[in-house]
């Protein structure tokens, strides 16, 4: 009768503890996700440094669409990992777009549009001079 009495005890424990009154349930953790998230960001590699970004202008400038919002924030975040004179290029690119941006429905827009051309055919030259010449 004692055993009954214990298994009955720890019956009850173990049905009531899993009972809450939340009803969502605990989120479970996946490994084989997190290692296959890590191995996804492993293979995107800027190696020589700086390709990923010369490779952005390249298909900016293929595009022609430097002056979309997003596309040279894009380039000059993938400069994070580029050398020096590309990430420098690249933050000339970002100082031009910005300043044509503001410049939206004034007279200056056509100049500073085209100081962003200017700083774009700039860095294709850094792209080029750096042996990551991914244009012509």
């Amino acid at each position: 009768m004692r055993q009954i009495a214990g298994v009955l005890a720890l019956t009850v424990l173990l049905v009531t503890s899993g009972c809450s009154g939340d009803d969502e349930p605990a989120p479970v953790i996946s490994t084989a996700a997190t290692v296959a998230a890590s191995s996804a960001a492993a293979e995107i590699v800027d190696d020589p440094p700086g390709t990923l970004t010369c490779t952005a202008l390249a298909a900016a400038v293929a595009d022609a669409s430097l002056m979309q919002d997003g596309v040279v924030d894009g380039i000059v975040g993938a400069s994070s990992t580029a050398d020096a004179p590309v990430a420098d290029a690249a933050q000339a690119l970002a100082v031009a777009y910005t300043q044509a941006s503001a410049s939206k429905g004034t007279e200056s827009e056509p100049d500073a549009v085209a100081a962003v051309s200017a700083a774009a055919a700039d860095m294709v030259q850094v792209c080029a001079d750096s042996g990551l010449q991914t244009v012509g």
